[in-house]
């Protein structure tokens, strides 16, 4: 479904850096470096705070920018659903987070996926005429696990590695 969102904005032509789509995931919190001797407890202790959190259903819905329309910079598709849920696991990720020595986001959670970001002016108000009306295509699913990943930098954008998936309400159900 994501593709289809993308490839119906793509067509505007706009200066825009789209997302590879096995790219595109939502943040729970994004730590930056990271001491690898960290990885083991931070993941385990991840998983200890997930235990109690149960999958959640959402829903991709509508399109916007940050910070907004008028400036725009990113480009994402939001969701909603049980985004009580996905706040709650949020927060506890934060303060797992905390606990290993990670500063505190200052930023309100707002449950997107990155979908492109904006370079230039090219083609631009057409595309942002597209996202204030909106996506008439939604897409359900249920999210039962997250996952650490591991960010590199390539000149084509970052590139993810899994280093520990942590399911939702079972602390040993890996994949």
């Amino acid at each position: 479904m994501l593709d289809q969102i993308q490839q119906k904005l793509r067509k505007y032509e706009a200066d825009v850096r789209w997302v590879a789509i096995p790219s595109i995931h939502l943040t729970l919190k994004f730590l930056g470096e990271v001491d690898p001797a960290l990885i083991q407890n931070l993941s385990e202790s991840l998983e200890r705070a997930s235990v109690s959190e149960e999958s959640m259903v959402l829903r991709l819905h509508g399109l916007g920018c940050f910070p907004n329309l008028q400036r725009p910079r990113v480009i994402w598709c939001g969701l909603d659903g049980d985004t009580d849920g996905l706040a709650k696991l949020q927060q506890k990720v934060e303060a797992v987070c905390q606990q290993f020595g990670f500063a505190p986001e200052v930023r309100t959670f707002h449950p997107h996926l990155t979908l492109g970001r904006v370079n230039g002016k090219r083609n631009l108000q057409p595309l942002l005429d597209c996202i204030k009306i909106g996506s008439e295509q939604e897409c359900t699913f249920e999210a039962d696990r997250y996952n650490l990943y591991k960010s590199t930098l390539k000149p084509q954008g970052a590139v993810y590695s899994v280093l520990r998936t942590i399911a939702l309400g079972c602390g040993d159900r890996r994949q």
